[in-house]
């Protein structure tokens, strides 16, 4: 694979962006790759991993003669990131971002955006419950979705270019309105999410069932909702803040949902449980079959074996 972007500017650098460091070195589509951080300690941690080819100090020092600038800071961040760097971009520079919100990361972009450059929205639908500079790895974008959401006026060559450069990463593609994906996004993430949270916070606050028992039965269903619950909080408190029409509308949903099956269990239904989670249950078979995870029962996480007893 040939170079796509002389030099590409990670702006911040977590999960996320240390991924498409790794990706985007080993496919090689980045002659070379810079990054920063507001924080001093992620910095020296992303220095001392040679995570990308120069560790800047600031954000106007990364994005310096950047042809590629790619936000990767929570989604209540983006503005100001946008601000910070816009006196600094390149001509013709394209900017994009990785926020699981659209329409409230345009917004805040856009006033910002000088009119010499490009910008992209972009949303890869990759993660793990880790975060920071150590968690990254190359295989992180592997057949995954990477959605797009160009505005109206943006240029189709470098649509066409961001595009190339995020296959080589190993991503799928695809299009979307910025609404559209909100709505998306707030079904399939943001809303599990937070009943996630919620479900570890009601075990946290039953006190018939004790913090150790919490931890020695957790079952597989418990087991990933504390999976889930343990990503980013700033991340996900920017996410429900910004998305939040979206988010009360499915949480509205989801709530009726569960009013009718308190009443099938109330009520004894068992022929009406029955056909819920057979119709249910599909869609998890559906998620398998399109490559987006797999039906090991470790759900597709590795286990470290248990090191031999010492004698």
């Amino acid at each position: 694979m040939s170079v796509v972007y002389d030099k590409v500017a990670l702006i911040g650098l977590g999960l996320i962006a240390g991924s498409i460091s790794l990706a985007a070195r080993e496919a090689g589509v980045a002659g070379r790759i810079s990054g920063t951080s507001r924080s001093a300690k992620t910095r020296a941690a992303a220095r001392d991993i040679g995570l990308v080819d120069e560790v800047a100090d600031n954000a106007a020092g990364a994005v310096r003669g950047a042809d590629l600038v790619i936000l990767c800071v929570p989604v209540g961040a983006m503005g100001r990131a946008m601000a910070e760097i816009a006196p600094h971009l390149k001509p013709g520079a394209v900017v994009t971002d990785v926020g699981s919100v659209k329409q409230e990361v345009i917004a805040q972009v856009t006033p910002h955006l000088p009119d010499h450059v490009h910008f992209i929205p972009g949303h890869p639908l990759a993660g793990t419950e880790h975060s920071g500079p150590l968690s990254g790895f190359a295989e992180l974008f592997q057949n995954r979705w990477w959605l797009l959401t160009p505005l109206p006026d943006c240029d189709p060559g470098e649509l066409s270019r961001l595009r190339r450069f995020i296959r080589a990463l190993g991503a799928n593609i695809e299009d979307m309105d910025p609404a559209h994906h909100d709505l998306v996004l707030a079904v399939t993430s943001h809303t599990p999410h937070l009943i996630a949270y919620t479900m570890v916070g009601v075990a946290d606050h039953l006190k018939r069932v004790t913090e150790s028992e919490i931890i020695k039965y957790s079952a597989a269903g418990f087991r990933d909702f504390t999976r889930i619950a343990a990503s980013d909080p700033t991340m996900w408190r920017d996410v429900f803040l910004t998305n939040k029409d979206a988010v009360l509308d499915i949480l509205g949903r989801f709530t009726e949902e569960l009013f009718v099956l308190q009443r099938a269990i109330r009520m004894g239904d068992g022929d009406q449980l029955h056909d819920y989670f057979t119709r249910t249950r599909a869609i998890r078979r559906g998620i398998i079959e399109a490559g987006q995870d797999t039906s090991a029962p470790d759900f597709g996480r590795s286990v470290k074996p248990t090191p031999p007893r010492s004698e």
